[in-house]
């Protein structure tokens, strides 16, 4: 196989899948042994150790145990797979042969499963495993051909489990391959979407989630420390970090808007590929990590680290310098699940013993990782779904100024593409609105508390759906639907649906698009 796997449903038999006939499936020896392992009449229990295809035949290691409890290693030959783990009754014909007791093989081939349990692994579940073996099924006259695989899970509760697939292509020896549980039945195989392996993101964002903490921490303790912090440069750096920080009036202005996303920190690696160390001087993340070099004990800040030097200096010294105060905020408070929206709020309290900068340097190191984690969740949200339209996902957070408090705003746009509108010459030229966009915002104002907005919006037409925790806020936002409404329309967009709740969305289980990929080369 030279291509992709792409939405390919396998479905899988129901019984197991060892075929053999009344008289017993005969294992050749690869040594022949000299005498006899077994005496006529003797049945030993076999483990199969290890499996491996050699062209159409299956090489065996088996663990022979006899009642006597005497144990030998024997590499067999068969013409058909035996999923490693599987437990077999054999007996020996001659010394280059042993024959599978059929009863027993069927009855304990357990660890080749035919059926996925949803309760251990539900709908949407990412699954990735090593082909074991591929072999084409017989094919009836006018039928397609169909493959039978034996796929071995790698990582995650199920680690080590086989599966026996059937699929309409063969599976090629050796490959890596992700798939998305789609019934107990059914698996979805779906290509690389052009960025990092999706699965490898997934387990990076659930260790990075865990050491994150909210960013109005940080920017909290940075207003109080302000006055008391010796270095002149620091203090400076740490003014320009609050000073640049957006207020409500800048959010309402497009402009203001679109320079408050740029500056988010979520663009920082592009910014930095693309070689532009000059705009970096207002994003969070640059300048936060400009903090961290500048505190951190041992670091001689200037000589070292100069905030006006090329990116590649920037890109250098950023994943090293934030080691060390990462490695304490792994056991901060339970850990959140991966690629929820939107975050939630995290505090870290200052240890017994600890100084104020280290205290501050935790800080920072969390804020750095919350932001990586937004940025993470854009990544895993980000591919082609399974009709092939382009999904892209941003999520961020905006730590907005209102009054001496910080209010983060939490985003996360996902527009998506069909391959008409990815191949059309002026999709530059065309009005954004003709596509798909999915908006959700989420932010805590005092005295409103939380609230949380959805929005849909295809082909110039939004529906939207708001919640607030406070009962007052609910009825005061409902109360100002009318307005909104009318200030929608006047933009060209015609609404649907404009509806206030009081509570929180709905969080039931989603089938999340995650992209997979297969690595022949593995």
């Amino acid at each position: 196989m030279t291509g992709e796997i792409n939405n390919l449903g396998t479905a899988l038999p129901t019984t197991a899948q060892v075929r053999a006939s009344t008289t017993g499936e005969l294992l050749r020896l690869l040594q022949p042994q000299q005498p006899a392992l077994l005496a006529p009449g003797e049945t030993a229990k076999a483990e199969v150790l290890a499996l491996r295809q050699v062209g159409q035949d299956f090489q065996l290691l088996l663990k022979l145990t006899q009642d006597s409890g005497k144990q030998t290693n024997v590499q067999a030959s068969s013409s058909q797979p035996l999923a490693q783990g599987s437990l077999l009754a054999v007996s020996q014909t001659s010394t280059s042969s042993l024959a599978i007791t059929v009863q027993q093989a069927i009855a304990s081939s357990v660890a080749s499963l035919t059926r996925i349990d949803t309760r251990e692994m539900p709908i949407g579940t990412l699954l990735q495993g090593k082909v074991l073996t591929s072999q084409a099924l017989p094919q009836a006259g006018g039928q397609l051909a169909q493959f039978r695989s034996l796929v071995t899970l790698l990582g995650g509760s199920q680690a080590g489990t086989t599966l026996t697939i059937d699929s309409p292509r063969p599976l090629a020896v050796g490959s890596l391959l992700s798939a998305r549980v789609q019934g107990d039945q059914s698996l979805s195989f779906v290509p690389l979407s052009g960025r990092q392996e999706q699965l490898a993101i997934a387990q990076h964002l659930s260790s990075q989630q865990s050491r994150q903490a909210s960013l109005q921490g940080l920017l909290s303790q940075l207003q109080q420390m302000r006055d008391s912090i010796a270095s002149n440069e620091i203090r400076s750096n740490v003014d320009k970090l609050l000073n640049t920080l957006p207020d409500i009036r800048q959010l309402s202005d497009p402009k203001g808007l679109a320079q408050a996303l740029s500056n988010s920190g979520v663009f920082l690696e592009a910014k930095l590929l693309a070689g532009l160390p000059a705009s970096l001087a207002p994003d969070l993340k640059a300048q936060v990590v400009r903090l961290v070099a500048q505190m951190l004990p041992g670091l001689p800040g200037n000589a070292q680290f100069n905030p006006g030097a090329a990116a590649s200096t920037l890109a250098q010294v950023m994943p090293g310098m934030v080691r060390n105060a990462l490695g304490m905020l792994g056991q901060v408070s339970p850990r959140p699940q991966p690629g929820g929206f939107p975050l939630p709020s995290r505090q870290l309290q200052s240890q017994q013993g600890e100084g104020d900068l280290e205290h501050l340097l935790r800080l920072a190191a969390a804020a750095i990782s919350r932001l990586q984690s937004h940025q993470l969740a854009s990544l895993e949200q980000t591919g082609t779904t399974a009709d092939g339209n382009l999904q892209t996902t941003w999520q961020l957070e905006i730590p907005v100024r209102s009054g001496q408090d910080f209010m983060p705003v939490q985003m996360k746009l996902q527009r998506e593409e069909t391959p008409e509108q990815q191949s059309d010459p002026e999709r530059e030229r065309r009005d954004p609105l003709e596509m798909l966009w999915r908006i959700e915002l989420a932010f805590d104002l005092h005295p409103l508390g939380p609230v949380q907005i959805q929005a849909h919006i295809s082909q110039g037409t939004l529906s939207s759906q708001l919640w607030a925790e406070f009962p007052c806020t609910a009825q005061l936002i409902d109360s100002q639907l009318g307005n909104l409404r009318e200030r929608l329309l006047a933009r060209g967009l015609n609404v649907t649906e404009l509806q206030c709740h009081h509570g929180t969305p709905p969080q039931g289980p989603r089938t999340r698009l995650e992209q997979r990929w297969v690595d022949e080369t593995a």
